[in-house]
């Protein structure tokens, strides 16, 4: 497939800067999903995150990987329909991500039904694993 780049990103998700985590998609296949989210000593959060030692909070990359799972979904949303997190199962943060990090966003969809889904998740920097868990979702208008 060809990469869904920002103007893509932006027209599927509903966020908006500064809570648009998802750069672009390089490849969704069966359900699967790999994204990237560029990180930058100009993200807002830095500012406070630390001052001294900026890190990217681990609630953001769960956020970046949230959005991510979204794409699994890609062309099967009905217009107006939108996805909501609904629970987070087996969060592990196993490396800090610091600015000139490129997040590698890795999702793939185990169940979708009547509105509920369930994604496996991995955030990796440079081949490393920097967090894994998996997000539970509700679909709705």
């Amino acid at each position: 497939m060809t990469p869904l780049l920002i103007q893509d990103v932006l027209s599927a998700l509903p966020h908006r800067y500064p809570f648009v985590l998802v750069d672009r998609v390089l490849s969704i296949e069966n359900g699967e999903v790999h994204a990237i989210k560029n990180v930058t000593i100009g993200e807002p959060f830095f500012v406070g995150h630390f001052p001294t030692e900026p890190v990217m909070p681990g609630v953001l990359i769960t956020e970046a990987l949230a959005q991510a799972s979204m794409f699994c979904l890609h062309g099967q949303m009905e217009p107006g329909q939108i996805g909501y997190l609904a629970g987070i199962e087996g969060a592990r943060f196993k490396r800090k991500v610091i600015p000139g990090d490129q997040l590698h966003l890795h999702a793939k969809l185990e169940f979708l039904r009547r509105g509920l889904g369930k994604t496996t998740c991995r955030a990796e920097v440079d081949g490393e694993v920097a967090a894994e868990m998996q997000i539970l979702f509700a679909v709705a208008k």
